[in-house]
């Protein structure tokens, strides 16, 4: 089966099956393309469509992007996750405002210099937006790749990612070279998914070495099974009655760089001297919450929250930019996941008749 074969049969199921109307398609410009790539980076296509248009309508340029301060596309990206995408996304903006006047570069190495762009992802955004023959290999891409040409071994595996590379150098066409790409991408989330693959819708399955060996559940394989570690935290939600908590704002760089967070303390006793020093309140009301996990790609984080209301003057503590007294009708930058959940629990929601806290413990 030659080549043009392969993509053919890709390119006719795309024209009947594929997802034609995802937004960042329409226009499919380079700005465009290269905000979804990178939200679509860890990310499901249905999970970040809203996403996308919020973002978009508020930054429609890298001009707008590029100007914004960083608080702001931290709060856009609140709920999405990997936040050094969001961060790295804005510094890629600044650098293609500063250096080649806004306009986003057309060449793959200035592209792949980007903060945050890898290879596949730049193939993919001058594919995509400017249909020029660059091949890309995602996960989706990958698992398309690996069952039908039967390749073993896990797909991060160094030597198998090379091998999948000159499938996907191979196999990419001289023509039509957005759609293709799209093509695939489309192929492995929609019928060469993961768990039960829809074989039989597949243009591919005549020749699939993974399907005529029945092996579709075990090619590709897995990352290898680890044991991941546990940190653990424990953290302040100070609140007032006026229905504020005070946030303070994490380091630009590591665990949720630049986001709003509630300050961590070592136990209560730590907490109470945090109150003291930080709020000047002495011996307000504690409250210690069940603690709760939150998993990333390489450990688990487990969270104690240590609830206190205080009674005090909020002009104590000066909004400075490390401290920011944080109320959900009036949000104001970028809360990770988990944190966002527990303030959320905390505060419950602002009525006509004032500020109501559901104060029961996790």
């Amino acid at each position: 089966m030659i080549a043009t074969a392969f993509s053919d049969r890709v390119l006719a199921w795309f024209d009947r099956h594929g997802r034609q109307h995802l937004p960042w398609r329409r226009p499919a410009t380079p700005y465009r393309v290269w905000v979804s790539e990178i939200m679509l980076q860890q990310t499901q296509v249905a999970t970040v469509i809203p996403y996308f248009g919020r973002f978009v309508r508020s930054f429609p340029d890298i001009e707008a992007l590029a100007e914004a301060h960083l608080d702001e596309v931290l709060r856009h990206w609140s709920g999405l996750g990997y936040y050094a995408r969001a961060r790295n996304l804005h510094r890629a903006a600044r650098i293609v405002r500063d250096q080649y006047k806004g306009e986003f570069p057309q060449d793959i190495k200035a592209v792949r210099a980007l903060p945050g762009v890898g290879r596949s992802t730049a193939g993919a955004i001058l594919a995509l937006s400017l249909n020029q023959h660059h091949a890309i290999l995602d996960g989706n891409v990958k698992r398309v790749l690996a069952r039908h040409r039967g390749i073993e071994g896990w797909p991060g595996a160094s030597q198998v990612t090379k091998q999948l590379w000159r499938i996907a150098d191979h196999e990419t066409p001289a023509h039509r070279v957005a759609d293709y790409t799209q093509a695939m991408m489309d192929l492995g989330a929609l019928v060469c998914t993961w768990r039960n693959p829809h074989c039989g819708d597949c243009p591919l399955h005549v020749d699939c070495e993974a399907r005529r060996a029945g092996r579709t559940h075990q090619l590709p394989a897995p990352r290898p099974a680890r044991v991941l570690p546990v940190r653990k935290i424990m953290m302040v939600m100070a609140h007032n009655w006026d229905g504020e908590v005070l946030l303070e704002r994490r380091p630009p760089v590591g665990l949720w760089g630049g986001l709003l967070s509630l300050p961590e303390v070592q136990d209560e006793q730590g907490g109470m001297a945090w109150c003291a020093r930080v709020l000047g309140a002495v011996r307000p009301e504690l409250i210690r919450w069940a603690t709760v996990r939150h998993t990333f790609t390489h450990f688990h984080l487990d969270i104690t929250p240590l609830e206190i209301r205080v009674d005090v003057d909020r002009k104590n503590v000066r909004e400075d930019g490390r401290w920011i007294w944080y109320n959900v009708a009036d949000p104001r930058g970028g809360l990770a996941a988990p944190v966002k959940r527990l303030i959320d629990r905390l505060l419950g929601a602002h009525t006509g008749a004032g500020y109501q806290v559901p104060f029961s413990a996790m």
